[in-house]
């Protein structure tokens, strides 16, 4: 025992990132030194997502554009479709659509790829000394510069509709902040899980093919009547609506922050007690 206990004690510096006692009582300060080493290196993880972005479109004529125009051509082709099965009028659920599916796009992508957050990133884990909270940061930078490529599109949107939101879109700011904090925390919970059970990726995307129906995004909340009240179960809807109601609808009620916020602290709350926990072993799994 002291002939280990003195080995760990002249282990390098580089190594000490990767020590694997579970009791450590330092476990908290390294997680939360990860967390603010992510943060303080967030220009290095928004070069990395850049460059992601270049390199996966490389050679491509218009780029990332190719999301823009897939997306307006499903907003155009499923407005005319689903107003008209829904009995709506096109001028006030093209908007509605429009950030909807956008949104969506953005949680689902940002789904998918936060399995693969650690595992991709296995070389620079293994060669370098990085905070794991760039790895997490690359992945969410990634998605929303992917989904600034279509913002454009809600405003084309709102402008042929003759629907431009009011003050109160403002309130949008602080739903991103909601959207884009249960963005990190998701990426960093699923991208652990991921790297220690690598059957989850196909259990993530079959649960957002059904959230994506089961959530208002191609429908309308009012839609369900009586049943309306309980979406605020329904995290994805939250989520989406402290974005989307501010400029849609002018605004979303208070219940519905509440449990955004509710499910935000949540999150939040799992992913930093998973990461404190197993933050030392996550090397050793990818």
């Amino acid at each position: 025992m002291g002939y280990s206990a003195a080995m760990q004690r002249e282990m390098p510096t580089g190594a000490d990132h990767y020590v694997r006692d579970a009791a450590d009582p330092r476990m908290l300060s390294r997680a939360l030194g990860d967390l603010a080493g992510g943060w303080r290196l967030r220009r290095l993880a928004w070069a990395l997502a850049w460059l992601d972005t270049r390199n996966r479109y490389r050679g491509s004529v218009f780029g990332p554009f190719w999301l823009t125009f897939s997306t307006a051509v499903m907003i155009g082709g499923l407005g005319l479709l689903y107003s008209t099965l829904l009995k709506l009028d096109l001028r006030e659920y093209l908007p509605f659509l429009a950030v909807s599916l956008i949104l969506w796009n953005m949680i689902g992508q940002i789904a998918g790829e936060a399995c693969l957050t650690f595992t991709n990133a296995e070389a620079i884990i293994r060669q370098m000394r990085l905070p794991y909270a760039v790895h997490v940061l690359r992945i969410v930078f990634r998605n929303a510069i992917s989904a600034a490529h279509s913002l454009p599109l809600i405003f084309l949107v709102f402008l042929l509709c003759g629907r431009l939101p009011g003050p109160e879109a403002l309130l949008a700011l602080p739903g991103l902040l909601v959207l884009g904090t249960c963005a990190l925390a998701g990426a960093l919970l699923l991208g652990m899980l991921c790297a220690r059970f690598r059957d989850i990726p196909p259990i993530v995307t079959n649960v957002m093919q059904l959230a994506f129906f089961m959530s208002p995004v191609l429908w309308k909340p009012e839609l369900l009547g009586e049943g309306q009240k309980w979406l605020v179960l329904n995290p994805f809807y939250v989520v989406m609506e402290v974005v989307r109601g501010p400029l849609v609808e002018g605004g979303a009620p208070a219940s519905i922050w509440a449990a955004a916020i509710l499910f935000t602290a949540a999150l939040v709350a799992v992913s930093a007690l998973f990461f404190v926990r197993f933050r030392a072993r996550l090397a050793f799994w990818i």
